[in-house]
């Protein structure tokens, strides 16, 4: 599909002189898998915190289906169906799996901060809550305390309860960060699958990770975007090997943001 669902325009963030985010065009087409990528520092996460107003450009606009929600709070974005995850898990540890899933399914009932309700008012939740957890794997560990999950499984489990909340557009902020091969591979596949039908923005820095899945990557460089386009394209630009590597020699595969 061609159509935007998101757009930054002139997205541009200062802290006391110094410029995170420089002057960011960006264009996520509904339906891709969209990464945002650069070296350390590029402003990857500013620029998260920036499209879920974490925190408030200082100057640009932020168009979501063509409205205008630059100057909307965290939970309006959240109702309009931009839903993030974040670096670090954000799932209930002292909760099982399916009560965790469960939690992102009370906000379609009206009973989302309801916490102290009796789990019988909540027993209908149950059947969609496991079909969410064998999307992601996670049918088995359904009555699993969360603190007693591997790491990489609890990611899954933060992507499960993502979707839960039905997003229109999902941001996944380092989705593979601190996992080992396998688990990378996993929550790699994971992403692929969850993604049909949904459109799905993330920043990683695996770029093994973002070769095989990505639609469209930009790159972000000191703030500003260095290019755009196809993995093919863009692993073989010279401003792009440079910025991470420091040469416009060899190959951008494997490196790391």
């Amino acid at each position: 599909m061609d159509e935007t669902i998101l757009q930054t325009r002139g997205l541009t963030k200062e802290f006391r002189g110094f410029v995170a985010v420089n002057n960011v065009d960006l264009n996520v087409k509904r339906g891709q898998i969209h990464a945002l990528i650069g070296p350390n520092g590029a402003g990857k996460t500013t620029c998260f915190n920036l499209l879920t107003k974490f925190l408030t450009p200082t100057r640009g606009q932020i168009l979501f289906n063509g409205a205008d929600i630059t100057g909307e709070r965290p939970a309006q974005i959240a109702r309009r169906g931009i839903i993030r995850s974040f670096q670090i898990s954000a799932v209930f540890p002292h909760l099982t799996v399916l009560e965790n899933v469960r939690i992102g399914l009370q906000r379609a009932t009206g009973l989302s901060y309801r916490f102290w309700q009796s789990d019988l008012r909540l027993k209908h939740l149950d059947a969609p809550a496991r079909a969410l957890l064998e999307t992601v794997d996670l049918a088995e560990f359904a009555d699993e305390m969360t603190v007693n999950l591997p790491y990489g499984r609890k990611r899954a489990l933060e992507i499960a309860t993502t979707m839960a909340m039905e997003p229109e557009l999902m941001l996944l902020d380092e989705p593979t960060q601190g996992m080992g091969h396998e688990d990378v591979d996993r929550v790699t596949k994971l992403i692929k699958r969850v993604s049909v039908g949904r459109t799905i923005l993330m920043v990683e820095h695996n770029m093994n990770v973002v070769s095989s899945i990505a639609d469209t990557i930009t790159v972000l460089a000191r703030g500003a975007v260095l290019a755009e386009g196809p993995y093919a394209s863009v692993s073989k630009n010279p401003a792009v090997m440079e910025a991470y590597m420091g040469t416009t020699d060899g190959a951008l595969q494997g490196a790391h943001a």
